[in-house]
């Protein structure tokens, strides 16, 4: 599977509206990609054992989305089949008064994974040029749109490019994933949660108000992704009207990337070896 064509090459301006959601390649339905998926995961598996076992290296995988886009669902179903102990998952919700204290990156790097470990954001740093922009929100306060100095958003993308270039320098390969939902889509999975008991839970108030806000978040995505997507961490722009192709190409993409990663199972010294040796020999030998 060719996954070149959702690569944002760094020096890129996205334009959003050029990008089709509804997008599936040479896949025509869900049962087409179950067993592709099925031998991810499998290759995943092995990956991260790989690195989990090297502990060198970490991979840190970012989801960025419009509501309803499929991101808790891509990260249960993608990632499935790894190992726990060398997973970590983190939600980034609104910012607490102990973290408003701080600088905006602040709370993420506590978070970030050790090495050997894949860590995965659902939602990220990213929201300080998204949902505060939108929102002209600085610290917790709202300020007038008019007050606000533009450049403050071309400080925070170069800020944040610097950022990733220290993780990158220092082990932590980076994936950048925006799973790019149409408003319509987003529309019928809004009518879904609503419809179903079992999804419920799932709508607030909250949606309506931010799908209000559609066109602006658009404009922000489009920048944001424009400034930094680089080579050391890159942004894919995944179609996800259709979750089954979506959940595919992220894995694809995954394997990809950590095929490239200078991981393997780390090989013993020869006095290791004889060592082993040894210990095998006694334990044959017990009574």
């Amino acid at each position: 599977m060719d996954t070149s064509n959702f690569l944002v090459k760094p020096n890129t301006k996205v334009d959003l509206s050029k990008f089709h959601t509804g997008f599936t390649g040479n896949y025509k339905s869900k049962p087409d990609v179950k067993s592709d998926l099925k031998k991810n995961i499998k290759k995943m598996q092995r990956l991260q054992d790989m690195l989990y076992a090297e502990d060198k290296y970490s991979l840190l995988i970012i989801f960025q989305a419009m509501d309803a886009a499929g991101k808790d669902g891509t990260i249960k179903h993608v990632m499935s089949g790894l190992n726990p102990q060398g997973t970590q998952v983190f939600s980034f919700k609104q910012p607490s008064s102990e973290e408003l204290n701080h600088d905006y990156l602040w709370r993420i790097n506590k978070c970030l994974p050790e090495r050997g470990r894949i860590g995965i954001f659902n939602r990220s740093y990213y929201e300080e040029v998204l949902v505060v922009r939108v929102h002209n929100l600085i610290g917790s306060e709202k300020i007038p749109k008019e007050l606000i100095n533009d450049k403050i958003w071309l400080q925070r993308f170069r800020e944040i490019n610097e950022f990733e270039k220290h993780l990158y320098e220092n082990g932590t390969v980076i994936l950048k994933f925006f799973l790019h939902v149409s408003k319509e889509e987003q529309k019928n999975r809004f009518l879904q949660r609503i419809e179903m008991k079992s999804k419920n839970w799932k709508f607030s108030e909250a949606d309506l108000k931010e799908r209000g806000f559609w066109n602006e978040y658009q404009k922000c995505y489009q920048e944001a992704i424009s400034e930094t997507s680089k080579k050391h961490a890159p942004w894919f722009i995944i179609p996800a009207d259709k979750k089954w192709f979506m959940r595919l190409t992220v894995s694809q993409i995954i394997i990809d990337t950590m095929k490239k990663m200078p991981i393997n199972y780390p090989v013993l010294k020869e006095d290791q070896v004889k060592k082993l040796g040894f210990y095998k020999q006694a334990l044959e030998n017990e009574k």
